[in-house]
């Protein structure tokens, strides 16, 4: 057999999702808690924070739509009910927490959307695809935190409500490199499409075929 690739296409996996000509900009949860040392959910992603800042400054220059989403939860986690129970760490979104902080240069500015969740997608429970649908837009570019569980569930989310989904590889991470890897394959092959930061942000500033 071929490579793990050509055994995906040929079963039928990948087709292309075309970009259209409403984007908005979602970065998932980018929160202190990935990228400080003191954090038990530090992921050493901080690569991952320039690549974002350059989505965020692309989609400002065009004038698209900025959506920023953030975790916070009860101290002991009962609005975050069987997800919380799953994955106790997810004390460091309590709101008192410094950890639940978004990375400096990544707030969303006056104008742009800042979506509260307690829950893995950035639609599940949220006025996202309501907020996306009255604003006309069509394709969201994902940045953000992490790759296999909160991106990867908003990436899906995206698709399933009808806005084709571009996650940026460069502007997202998780702890484990092979873990990031693996579900951007499966993003890659089942969900959306996978860019690098150079296309994004020229798909974002108007110089991508659409």
């Amino acid at each position: 057999m071929g490579s793990t690739e050509q055994d995906y296409e040929q079963a039928g996996f990948g087709g292309e999702l075309r970009p259209g000509n409403r984007p908005a900009v979602l970065l998932v949860d980018p929160a202190r808690a990935y990228v400080d040392p003191g954090s038990p959910l530090y992921a050493g992603t901080e690569q991952a924070v320039d690549a974002m800042k350059a989505l965020l400054a692309a989609a400002r220059t065009a004038a698209h739509p900025v959506i920023v989403t953030q975790v916070r939860v009860r101290s002991d986690g009962s609005d975050a009910g069987l997800f919380f129970r799953k994955v106790p760490s997810l004390g460091v979104f309590a709101e008192a927490s410094p950890y639940a902080a978004v990375i400096d240069g990544l707030a969303p500015e006056p104008g742009e959307l800042l979506i509260t969740k307690q829950y893995p997608s950035a639609f599940f429970g949220t006025t996202l695809a309501s907020y996306l649908t009255s604003s006309g837009v069509d394709t969201v570019v994902v940045g953000g935190f992490s790759t296999s569980g909160c991106v990867r569930a908003s990436t899906l989310d995206a698709m399933q409500h009808g806005f084709v989904p571009i996650v940026v590889a460069d502007a997202v991470g998780d702890r484990d490199p092979g873990v990031h890897s693996s579900n951007l394959f499966d993003i890659k092959y089942k969900m959306g499409e996978v860019w690098s930061l150079a296309r994004a942000v020229d798909y974002l500033e108007g110089g991508v075929e659409r």
